[in-house]
């Protein structure tokens, strides 16, 4: 099981303060975010990818490159890589290179993006949104798998005889997860490839996360990828946590109401209680977090938003501390203890290269 912390880079004014960072100092905090999960012991950081206000990150992989250099093991994902109005000819460089500079420790999540304005800007028409995300994943599929190829589809021009450098490291392309709250259409896809599927798991009820994953799960055994358990899924999800549940709902509730995915809508107890957002104690969100798994199975990699709706730097890498020290350790030790053995862990490039060696070259 693989625990981190994704950002999806929002520049929020601090509510209890009212002021604003600059860009530089949002860029720099996220920088120490992501080393800072390595320190406490956390297996993954995940950045998204914005082109407009109040986000910083239109370029993730330049981010996660420098973030390479300054880490030893830390996973480095997406959250996501935009598949619809990115050209896949860039995106199969751009994480092949990334691939190549972090050693393999790479992996994206693919979604469609959130942000209806983004798709003109880039070209592209936000109708088309699904059609996209297939054309354009089954072409970065084969500029990954293929060293050379030939392609002709509706949404770029041509490609003949192109070659996209550099080449997977070790011949392994980066493992995907395709990213969706609420299309099928996307989980399909995913058990298509027998790809991973990460649901966000941040705004909707669980029995919505059960019906993505279930569906998901099924359709990645009909593909003959292997049983319905043995799929590959990921869950977001955001946490708070304080020594203990009053002092965390306290200091949590203004920067909530004013969050501009949260605010001005259902209070904090309502959403707490309706969704997997937890605010509380050490062992409420251990308990909370081990509950995911009743309606959805064993899973594989569980990623926690912490940075989002303003909270200063100081009180992010608080939470680091209390998520490395007192929570993910017990999560560990727990879903370990409940996983059965034929339940696959989440792919590594180890992993992969290793699924790849043939008895031959395993004898030599």
């Amino acid at each position: 099981m693989q625990f981190g912390v994704f950002s999806v880079s929002d520049i929020t004014p601090d509510p209890t303060t009212g002021r604003t960072p600059t860009e530089a100092e949002r860029l720099q905090a996220v920088l120490r975010i992501a080393e800072k999960t390595e320190e406490v012991g956390l297996d993954v950081f995940a950045l998204g990818e914005h082109h407009n206000p109040p986000f910083f990150s239109s370029s993730p992989t330049t981010t996660l490159g420098y973030v390479a250099g300054r880490t030893q093991r830390l996973q480095l994902s997406t959250a996501t890589t935009l598949i619809t109005t990115n050209d896949p000819v860039k995106i199969a460089e751009d994480y092949a290179m990334l691939q190549h500079l972090a050693g393999g420790r790479v992996d994206l999540t693919l979604g469609r993006g959130n942000t209806g304005p983004v798709y003109p800007w880039f070209g592209q028409d936000i109708r088309q949104g699904l059609p996209l995300a297939v054309e354009n994943y089954a072409l970065l599929r084969r500029l990954w798998d293929e060293d050379v190829v030939d392609w002709e589809g509706r949404f770029r021009t041509p490609l003949q005889g192109f070659t996209s450098t550099p080449r997977p490291l070790d011949g392994v392309a980066p493992f995907v997860w395709h990213g969706s709250i609420r299309s099928p259409e996307i989980a399909e896809q995913a058990a298509y490839y027998g790809d991973g599927f990460f649901h966000n798991h941040i705004f909707w009820p669980a029995d919505h996360t059960r019906r993505m994953v279930d569906f998901y799960r099924r359709r990645y055994q009909h593909h003959g990828h292997g049983d319905a358990d043995q799929s590959i899924v990921g869950l977001g999800g955001q946490v708070f946590v304080r020594k203990n549940s009053q002092d965390a709902v306290r200091e949590f509730r203004p920067y909530f109401d004013n969050a501009p995915v949260y605010g001005h809508g259902p209070s904090l107890e309502d959403f707490t209680r309706e969704t997997p957002l937890t605010v509380g104690s050490p062992q409420e969100v251990i308990d909370r977090t081990l509950g995911f798994r009743e309606y959805v199975g064993d899973y594989q990699r569980q990623l926690f938003l912490i940075d989002h709706a303003g909270l200063p730097l100081k009180t992010v890498l608080e939470q680091l501390d209390i998520l490395g020290e007192e929570v993910v350790p017990v999560l560990r030790r727990e879903f370990a203890a409940r996983k059965p053995a034929h339940v696959p862990d989440a792919p590594t490039h180890a992993s992969l290269v290793a699924a790849r060696t043939t008895p031959l070259e395993v004898v030599a």
